[in-house]
């Protein structure tokens, strides 16, 4: 009987510290993983695209919204970009804030 009561407290004290992860972040554990995995998705595409040099975009993912930063050669490398990050599951929008730079 005791030990049934302890896990029951056990059980309530991780429902409330997830709880309390979510006012601290705004999001909920697993909204936090799910925006990592469309991260994780959507760099695995632009490394993939290996002739394209998409290789150095910063990716952040907020609430399934995915943001490019950083910079590329050309505008089409730009497009490129956006276009396999809209075409990644589970993306709801994508903000393109890549700049083109000969540097890229």
């Amino acid at each position: 009987m005791m030990r049934r009561m302890l896990n029951g407290f056990i059980a309530v004290l991780f429902v409330l510290s997830l709880a309390g992860c979510q006012t601290m972040t705004g999001k909920s554990a697993g909204a936090n993983v799910d925006d990592a995995t469309l991260t994780a998705r959507v760099k695995t595409k632009l490394v993939s695209e290996k002739a394209a040099n998409l290789t150095r975009i910063d990716v952040d993912t907020n609430n399934g919204v995915v943001y490019l930063n950083g910079s590329v050669q050309t505008p089409q490398q730009k497009a490129q970009a956006e276009d396999l990050a809209r075409g990644t599951d589970g993306v709801k929008k994508v903000i393109n804030n890549l700049q083109v730079s000969q540097r890229g």
